[in-house]
């Protein structure tokens, strides 16, 4: 998951930089709006959230916010010493989805920046009609998913599980990443045992060999990662 992040103090940025890294994001840092200007033009689509300081030597945040929202629906975390009605305001107001006030904490950042991606995956869940991934067919506007045009029986946690693959397809997922992703759309508590049986249990249910599963691979040492396939309208 790739996090843009747009600050001119280059201590903030360098920080920013190696702590999103080590929780798993991928990160693209500029300090100038420019530079982000050209990055936003030319990757947009591949990135999955922008974190834009408000003031930069040659603009603001709100321009790039107002560049980004002009060209996907990715979202906006603002990073800002100012914390008065007026700026806090605007910058929701043009569309920016969450604001931080400097000095922050990396884990309050990083909860913010947990808690938004959170929400943009659950509004995308069910924009597609059908989703093909190998030999599955999955309908998220019926909660089906079929293989080889039989209907297969998933439980509630199953089915969430694999949604969230779909949702991340060719991304590495830690298990921890999947429990809390696991938790925020079960509400119930899911410990790293519990996540091994379910794992198990979808791949029963969706791989030809679950001995050799090749829809959730194991990427060892990192986590799990669904394989990429086109996506059938």
């Amino acid at each position: 998951m790739k996090l843009l992040i747009v600050e001119d103090d280059k201590t903030i940025a360098s920080g920013l930089e190696y702590s999103l890294s080590q929780e798993g994001y991928e990160t693209l840092v500029s300090h100038h709006a420019q530079e982000a200007t050209e990055i936003i033009e030319t990757q947009i689509n591949s990135i999955s959230l922008c974190l834009f300081d408000l003031s930069l030597p040659d603009g603001s945040g709100y321009d790039l916010c107002r560049c980004v929202k002009e060209k996907a629906d990715v979202p906006v975390i603002f990073l800002t010493v100012a914390d008065d009605e007026v700026n806090v305001v605007m910058g929701l107001d043009m569309g920016a989805d969450d604001y931080i006030t400097k000095p922050f904490r990396i884990r309050e950042l990083s909860s913010r920046i947990k808690t938004v991606l959170r929400r943009y995956q659950k509004n995308g869940t069910h924009e597609k009609d059908s989703i093909q991934i190998g030999p599955l067919e999955v309908l998220p506007l019926e909660g089906k998913v079929h293989k080889a045009h039989a209907e297969l029986t998933l439980t509630a946690l199953e089915y969430r599980l694999l949604m969230i693959f779909i949702n991340h397809r060719g991304q590495i997922l830690s298990r921890e990443q999947l429990l809390e992703m696991i938790w925020d759309v079960a509400g119930e508590f899911v410990n790293d045992n519990t996540l091994t049986v379910y794992i198990k249990r979808l791949r029963k249910k969706i791989e030809d060999n679950p001995q050799k599963p090749v829809l959730i691979e194991t990427v060892r040492g990192l986590g799990y990662r669904m394989a990429t396939e086109d996506v059938k309208e």
